[in-house]
């Protein structure tokens, strides 16, 4: 699940801020709404949560007109040779992929298993040949990935394969939503470290000491230490966390996400180790490891453009 849009709250509790009497009105009736549609939604089977996943997602590409225009100009930055209507209909083809995976999303909060829907979504013979290797080294894996794709059902299936995978994410602006994330991990067996904790740096060293996989989803514009390095052919302010973890643990480097499977039905998990040897754990080696990392980030989304976010102001403008 994705945190609700910041233009929805003027002030984030995460970050020291407090909310106005009407800043508190206003989160109240959007989880008010959140549960409200959550409980509509409990009897709907998963093929029907999926084509209202579409819908609402059809209407917003219409409707939203800001969320539109950062979708085409990221498409006419990272596509630019692109026939401007090709890029339009591969925006819209993404907007329907990540409607339906909302869709999947709330299946998954009804506990319902997803794996067997018309998309369904397997760890690759590859990818688990190159996990295991990572693992087997012995001092932890940090795993890079992306909003590509059915990214919370990627998690699952990780999980359900036997991957001992633990997720950094960050807190909701709203303690009621962040339970809602808690419940659609921890349920399926996957550890949540949230990065505002005061423990999160232990937790985050334990997790990798003890061997485990640490999932971090990196291809978003977020507000912890970043540096500008190239994505999707693009300057982009990129979180170093991953690249600095990695570096300063020694720990094994493996980007990961969906991919439409070669069969021609349903995505497959696919991974990549990311060569760490000769990196140092200094500012040059963690940007030489951003880089790298990003660099990998990239070649998957524009494989499978339509599962990406665009939508997301990824990239910084000056209007």
């Amino acid at each position: 699940m994705s945190p609700a849009p910041t233009a929805l709250i003027a002030a984030d509790r995460r970050e020291g801020q407090s909310w106005t009497r009407g800043q508190a009105v206003k989160n109240l009736a959007i989880v008010a709404l959140v549960r409200a549609a959550l409980a509509v939604t409990r009897p709907l089977p998963s093929p029907v949560l999926r084509a209202l996943g579409r819908a609402l997602a059809f209407t917003a590409f219409f409707a939203i007109r800001s969320a539109r225009r950062i979708a085409l100009e990221n498409l006419a930055l990272a596509l630019p040779g692109t026939d401007p209507d090709a890029r339009r209909a591969l925006a819209r083809r993404a907007y329907a992929e990540l409607g339906a995976h909302l869709g999947d999303t709330i299946a998954m909060l009804h506990d319902r298993d997803v794996s067997t829907s018309a998309r369904s979504i397997v760890l690759s013979d590859e990818g688990r040949n190159v996990m295991a290797a990572a693992c087997d080294e012995g001092r932890g894996v940090v795993f890079a990935s992306a909003h590509l794709g059915p990214w919370e059902h990627v998690a699952s299936a990780l999980a359900a394969a036997g991957v001992p995978l633990t997720i950094i994410a960050r807190e909701s602006y709203d303690p009621r939503l962040s339970a809602l994330y808690e419940r659609l991990r921890t349920a399926r067996g996957i550890p949540m470290i949230f990065r505002g904790e005061r423990t999160s740096a232990v937790r985050i060293l334990r997790t990798l000491r003890a061997g485990r996989v640490l999932g971090i989803p990196m291809d978003l514009a977020s507000r912890v230490p970043s540096i500008d390095v190239p994505f999707l052919g693009q300057p982009a302010r990129t979180p170093v966390g991953p690249a600095r973890i990695a570096l300063r643990t020694r720990a094994a480097v493996v980007v990961g996400s969906a991919a439409p499977s070669s069969r021609g039905t349903g995505l497959a998990i696919t991974m990549t180790r990311i060569e760490t040897a000769g990196l140092s754990a200094d500012d040059d080696g963690e940007r030489a490891l951003t880089e790298r990392i990003n660099e990998e980030l990239s070649r998957r989304i524009l494989a499978y453009p339509e599962g990406w976010v665009w939508m997301h102001p990824r990239f910084a403008r000056t209007r």
